[in-house]
């Protein structure tokens, strides 16, 4: 008989930044308003870097909703806190690599920021780790939990459709590169700077979602990759970036895809095409309000007959999605998610080392710990 009392999870918060922010704020919403009742979160610390535990005590004050929650100036108190039993980690992704090997080491699950890892290798060892200490591991792949995006994967895999041919998806922002600092996360090549490794995980996302987690592809991997960069003349790093990524074995489908730092998204946002249908999602496509569903009045014919629209409306921000997803896998002892699991997550590292390769862009010296 299941427990009336919800499960809780006890956080702990790597990093003070913007996206740790948005973490945090949704972790403290209040469950019932998204209709979960069997799990709760309770952030117990947060830590920053470098003994400056002044911008912890900010951070707790602006975003921790009055609760009481420990400030550290060190990561290393957060992995040590006996209290904690999932650390998220917000840091840069060249930082993602030893953050999340010592919250392992310390015992903790472990959630992190996309891009997961500079490299591939480095993942694997992480999930190596992880596997040997029986703990939790997911890549904070949050679009992926969002009951849109759920509705979306049941659609496209209901039949009418058919089986999906061309996924075409674009994340692009301007960041103003020729006014930030050389020091700034998107263009300094040590943090993993760039288009790819910071934008490129939500095109992928829909590739995994339309193309590889179809049930025609029965998991096979990608055929072949093709890849194309325009690097940054400032730092070096992927200013504009696309490739395709084609699905042979078993499917007959291409996604192609793009990223870019220096203008807006393309109005497409993501384009999945069937030989019956189309479906359409709009920016932003990390967390998208609603889509479009158009079905044809035969396969091939590109003849609209019926079109759907569906809107969705939740409270915060959609981060708690994958924060519930963690809490439950935690309370039922599985070391990965059934929707996002460690497969999901090394294809897209696998595809980024392989872009980078053929737009020839290497990391500084030092910067993969694992190669």
């Amino acid at each position: 008989m299941a427990s009336a009392q919800p499960f809780v999870l006890r956080w702990g918060i790597i990093s003070t930044g913007r996206i740790a922010m948005e973490f945090i704020k949704d972790c403290l919403v209040d469950p019932t308003t998204r209709g979960t009742t069997d799990v709760v979160h309770k952030v117990i610390a947060v830590g920053s870097r470098n003994g400056n535990v002044q911008k912890a005590t900010e951070f707790i004050e602006a975003y921790g909703a009055g609760q009481a929650i420990k400030a550290y100036g060190t990561y290393e108190e957060v992995y040590a806190d006996k209290e904690i039993d999932a650390i998220y980690i917000g840091s840069p992704h060249t930082q993602h690599y030893e953050n999340a090997l010592a919250a392992l080491q310390a015992g903790k699950h472990v959630l992190c920021e996309k891009a997961t890892t500079s490299n591939a290798a480095e993942l694997r060892h992480l999930l190596s780790v992880a596997k040997g200490k029986g703990l939790f591991f997911m890549e904070a792949m949050w679009t992926r939990f969002q009951p849109l995006v759920k509705e979306v994967k049941r659609i496209a895999e209901e039949g009418p459709l058919g089986d999906p041919v061309v996924l075409h998806a674009d994340l692009a922002h301007d960041f103003q590169v020729d006014t930030l600092p050389l020091s700034h996360r998107i263009i300094n090549p040590q943090l993993g700077g760039g288009a790819l490794l910071d934008l490129g995980p939500y095109p992928m996302i829909w590739t995994v979602l339309a193309l590889y987690e179809h049930p025609s592809n029965k998991k096979a991997l990608p055929t072949s990759i093709s890849a194309s960069i325009v690097k940054s003349p400032i730092t070096g790093v992927d200013s504009s970036t696309s490739w395709t990524v084609n699905f042979t074995s078993t499917l007959r489908a291409q996604a192609i895809l793009s990223c870019s730092i220096t203008l807006p998204s393309a109005p497409f946002g993501a384009t999945i095409r069937y030989r019956g249908g189309n479906i359409f999602i709009p920016n932003p496509i990390f967390k998208p309000s609603h889509f479009t569903v158009q079905y044809f009045d035969k396969p091939g014919s590109g003849v609209v007959v019926r079109e759907e629209k569906r809107v969705f409306n939740y409270v915060g921000g959609g981060w708690h999605y994958e924060a519930d997803e963690v809490a439950r896998c935690v309370r039922d002892g599985k070391l990965e998610s059934d929707l996002w699991g460690h497969d999901k997550s090394l294809l897209l590292m696998d595809t980024f080392d392989e872009v980078r390769r053929q737009g020839g862009y290497k990391l500084p010296d030092g910067v993969e710990k694992v190669l």
